[in-house]
């Protein structure tokens, strides 16, 4: 099958499945996996123009719902954490969609870019901080612990907001307590969305691993809202690259393959919504040793092959 935006062509049944797959893995830690199928449509689909990038973020659009409504559901949906990660990341997502036109269309730097911010991704996936001086790492991972092991009722909440306002929000999760300052995670948000916006992944890959091991909040309420700001940040994006398209002539390129975008959004939305489905029962520490490998792995390849 021909892709006529991207012009690539490839078996229809291809995208769905890589991205069920990465959608399935990546939502385990509360990334849509975009940050995956970069490289994916770059390297192996060779689609290398700069609507990638947009074509990225319309599939966050298809691939997060699902995955976000079943958090809701168990009751982990965080949302002054979700609202301020939004208010933080949608203007970096602008900033950095102008960074990419202007700084990043050349595809062999792009994937230098690529290749630094996954292997950056990745160390952080593996850091264990299990023993930190403080023991916040021991005391979320008994927390998530309990929760994976948990037999509460379908009807039970197990985030509850304790206090809330400008300078920090707290709540409890399971039997403990956490809490965390707004404007140092609205400041964070915001330089990842710069990113996110020339990445083409919404800034949910960098912010998820970063709540956990900087900001010591539990893995299994941070899914939620970083998946959250993803969808809208990423909506954002795609409808600012279509706007830029149509302001910069000598950028054709900049609105996404619908076509292809949708066909990663199918399985992205299947393998989303089943991997928030089990993940209460999977270790902590194999959700980051997967996602962390898998991120190093890509970045090795790309730098390496950027100085051949």
């Amino acid at each position: 099958m021909i892709f006529p935006v991207s012009g690539i062509s490839v078996s229809p049944f291809i995208p769905p499945l890589v991205a069920f797959v990465v959608s399935f893995a990546a939502s385990l830690g509360g990334i849509s996996g975009a940050f995956l199928l970069l490289p994916f449509q770059m390297s192996v689909l060779h689609f290398t123009s700069l609507s990638v990038t947009s074509t990225n973020l319309f599939f966050n659009l298809l691939a997060t719902p699902g995955a976000i409504s079943r958090y809701m559901k168990e009751g982990r949906m965080v949302w002054p954490l979700a609202w301020i990660l939004i208010a933080g990341t949608l203007p970096g997502i602008f900033i950095g969609a102008m960074l990419r036109i202007t700084y990043l269309p050349d595809p062999r730097r792009f994937k230098l870019f690529v290749g630094l911010f996954l292997l950056y991704l990745g160390l952080r996936l593996l850091i264990n901080r299990r023993d930190h001086p403080d023991n916040s790492a021991g005391l979320i991972t008994s927390a998530e612990e309990r929760w994976e092991n948990r037999f509460d009722s379908p009807s039970s909440t197990p985030v509850k907001i304790t206090a809330i306002s400008l300078a920090r929000v707290v709540y409890e999760f399971h039997g403990e307590s956490y809490s965390f300052r707004c404007l140092p995670v609205i400041g964070t948000s915001f330089l990842i969305g710069i990113v996110g916006g020339a990445y083409g992944i919404g800034g949910g890959s960098i912010v998820a691993p970063l709540l956990v091991t900087t900001f010591s909040l539990p893995v299994y309420t941070i899914a939620g809202p970083t998946l959250m700001s993803t969808f809208t940040a990423s909506l954002a994006g795609v409808i600012f690259y279509c706007w830029l398209g149509s302001v910069y002539p000598d950028y054709p390129s900049l609105r996404p393959d619908w076509l292809l975008g949708g066909l990663f959004g199918i399985g992205g939305l299947a393998g989303a919504y089943w991997g928030a489905r089990v993940q209460k029962h999977i270790p902590v520490r194999a959700i980051k040793a997967l996602l962390g490998a898998i991120s190093l792995f890509v970045a090795s390849r790309y730098i390496i092959n950027y100085f051949r």
